[in-house]
């Protein structure tokens, strides 16, 4: 059985006291919600609106296969989008203040062929709280015995070329996510050192719901085109593609460069640093002043305040950052930041190469790999 994790209180006048109150201060100040905006509800009816035009094309338009290739990829694309804008926040309540309306918009992750309650598991409350935390924080174990990407991991001769061959696993990814993820998350006895008791509804939604997926993407297409299986069989793996390249490499960019840190805990399970410190050290921003980047990637591209404040809608993400990062240099934290997507994952891609060499690879971040005393 894995030993709990367990972080120190926080002194009365710390960092994330301070941050919290600056925030609250600045929402008060501007008299407005920290949930979603009229920018947000359009941005979500967009995406929504672009999945089922898609959608509905691919189905119906009797297009030539070229066409019904790009348009996969596209969909897929906007499921990673629908991901990043709508059902991420609502899974963690910030899309809005009630709870109805969340549960309503998280059940449409299963459009995109996840399952909301195991991602609330995995996500919010196993990464959230144990980011980057080997054995722990499973978000991180991108393809066991593939990729590495911390010192704690071994390190296998093929992984000299992970750099190369990490990319296209990120969009096989997503195929594992619909076909093996979800089950096993769902049925192992614990993830990380939580573990798994499930409300019975939660069996029914896992297999009701991954069938109906299932019909919509594969069996209806079969049905209703014009076009061999096989032929719908690679239309079905390009949307994945599209989808998990794009969903791999946001995620991958903030928590995986040669920015952040993969803290040990102790012999006896205890971290160094409080919960909010050890967010700043594994946690990084990309492109934070591209409103493009902000509206396609849910600010996702805004890691560091999403961490610290995921109950807030990421549509103020950019205002408050500026909050963050004075505070941050208030108390003397780094505030981890690329400042491009391309140079973020030109981090990224050294990162696996340093992390893969034989020789090298305890050079990456190596006061934070080693266990804290």
């Amino acid at each position: 059985m894995k030993t709990k994790t367990k972080f120190p209180s926080p002194k009365a006048e710390n960092f994330y006291a301070e941050l919290r109150k600056r925030v609250n201060l600045d929402f008060a100040e501007r008299a407005i919600s920290i949930h979603a905006n009229r920018q947000m509800w359009l941005k979500g009816t967009l995406f929504i609106s672009l999945f089922f035009a898609i959608y509905f094309a691919v189905i119906f338009s009797g297009a030539n296969l070229l066409t019904l290739a790009l348009l996969a990829i596209l969909l897929g694309i906007v499921c990673a989008f629908i991901g990043f804008n709508i059902c991420h926040d609502a899974i963690h309540g910030s899309f809005s203040s009630s709870k109805k309306v969340n549960s309503a918009l998280s059940m449409i992750f299963h459009l995109v062929g996840a399952n909301p309650y195991v991602w609330n598991i995995t996500h919010n409350i196993v990464h959230h709280t144990y980011t980057n935390i080997s054995g722990h924080d499973e978000d991180i174990d991108i393809a066991p015995g593939l990729i590495r990407i911390c010192n704690e991991e071994a390190l296998h001769p093929h992984q000299r070329f992970q750099q190369w061959y990490a990319f296209p696993l990120y969009g096989l990814a997503s195929l594992s996510w619909v076909f093996r993820k979800d089950y096993k998350k769902f049925f192992q006895k614990r993830i990380g050192a939580r573990e798994n008791i499930h409300p019975g509804i939660e069996y029914f939604n896992l297999f009701f719901f991954k069938a109906l997926y299932y019909f919509l993407f594969i069996a209806l297409p079969i049905i209703l085109m014009d076009i061999a299986r096989w032929q719908v069989v690679i239309g079905f793996i390009l949307l994945h593609l599209g989808q998990g390249i794009t969903m791999g490499l946001v995620f991958q960019l903030a928590h995986v460069v040669e920015l952040t840190a993969f803290p040990l805990p102790d012999a006896t399970g205890n971290m160094e640093e409080a919960w909010a410190e050890h967010q700043m050290r594994t946690t990084a921003n990309f492109s934070t002043n591209s409103s493009v980047a902000s509206f396609f990637l849910g600010g996702l591209n805004m890691q560091i305040e999403h961490h610290l404040f995921p109950k807030i809608s990421h549509v103020h993400y950019r205002h408050i950052s500026q909050i963050v990062r004075q505070t941050a240099k208030d108390y003397n934290i780094a505030y981890n930041e690329n400042q491009t997507f391309m140079s973020a994952l030109q981090s990224h891609f050294r990162m696996l190469k340093t992390m893969g060499a034989p020789v090298n690879s305890s050079m990456v971040n190596k006061i934070a790999l080693v266990p804290l005393k």
